[in-house]
């Protein structure tokens, strides 16, 4: 097997994000269910930018804050997703590839517009997201870089773009040529309603193509229709080689073949709650991917989910390696 270019090659929604503040008054005039994520329309979301307050874009995208974050702690990464040929598509291009992240996917000529996630950030520090696809849903099988994912030591998927028909397709692609590669292929549940939109798919892909899943512990009960966690923790421990479960304030779980390890949530002030399960992924893969114990990459996930909860938006603003000790 030919040594890897990249350790990580991200796949997900290209999503350009536009973060603001609210009040829980604004979300229930709005009809939003708080800390959710919740799909819209174009003329949802002009609707709801108009009503919204002042706001910080970025690219975004829950994979594209994970490739983000892991270029910061060092890692080698690529990304692929799916913009419009537009100014918001230039705006997350450029904008990514300036965090150091490889972005090769073509732009979409004459279709729907670039893709952009609307989120609501009430003073608990909860996020609520409403996700307008756009041209992220363009993203098929064609835009698969077979070389890209030959190259990467773990090829992330994640879980959001369950939501357009022609993406599952693509994963499925993906986890195939990584497969053939000899390369890992990780995903990511994203969010207990899109388990629950798509879990007929996401237990099959789970089970037959994945290695290493990364859930909460409402996405991994949500996977397996189960209240109980210790319930859901067996039930994945079966199906892949790794799994890493986070818990909010309580750390997280790495499950591992017979093995368990708990590892202790880093100590943090809660400003924003955006891009935290990213921001462990992050951490996890780019130790993993250096040969890292397991709960070192606990540790170094827990680390940047810490940073990322203290101040506004899923982009790290402290130095990360310096924060991991890398």
């Amino acid at each position: 097997m030919a040594a890897s270019t990249l350790d990580i090659l991200g796949i997900g929604n290209a999503i350009l994000d536009v973060l603001a503040r609210a009040e829980e008054g604004f979300l229930a005039a709005q009809g939003m269910t708080k800390g959710a994520m919740a799909l819209i329309d174009t003329a949802r979301a002009e609707a709801i930018y108009a009503a919204m307050g002042p706001g910080i874009e970025s690219s975004g995208g829950s994979a594209g804050n994970t490739c983000a974050v892991a270029a910061a702690l060092g890692a080698r990464v690529g990304f692929l997703g799916k913009v419009a040929e537009d100014a918001l598509g230039q705006v997350f291009a450029h904008d990514i590839r300036a965090t150091g992240v490889t972005f090769p996917t073509a732009p979409l000529r004459g279709g729907d517009p670039t893709a952009r996630c609307l989120i609501l950030v009430t003073p608990d520090g909860q996020r609520t997201m409403n996700t307008y696809l756009g041209a992220c849903v363009a993203f098929g099988e064609e835009d698969v870089d077979a070389a890209m994912v030959a190259s990467a030591a773990v090829t992330y998927l994640e879980g959001y773009l369950f939501d357009p028909p022609a993406a599952q397709a693509a994963f499925r692609r993906a986890a195939a040529l990584a497969h053939q590669a000899g390369r890992q292929v990780a995903i990511s549940l994203s969010d207990p309603f899109c388990v629950g939109r798509h879990r007929e798919a996401f237990r099959a892909f789970v089970a037959r193509q994945a290695d290493i899943v990364f859930a909460n512990e409402a996405e991994i009960m949500s996977l397996y229709e189960t209240d109980s966690l210790d319930a859901a923790i067996e039930a994945v421990r079966g199906e892949v080689k790794l799994a890493a479960i986070t818990r909010s304030e309580r750390g997280s779980v790495i499950v591992a073949g017979e093995a368990t390890h708990e590892v202790a949530a880093e100590p943090a002030r809660v400003v924003d709650t955006t891009g935290a399960g990213d921001a462990y992924a992050a951490g996890f893969l780019a130790a993993l991917t250096r040969g890292r114990a397991l709960p070192e990459c606990g540790r170094w996930g827990s680390v940047a989910a810490a940073e990322c909860i203290g101040h506004f938006g899923a982009r790290p603003q402290a130095e990360l390696k310096a924060l991991v000790g890398a």
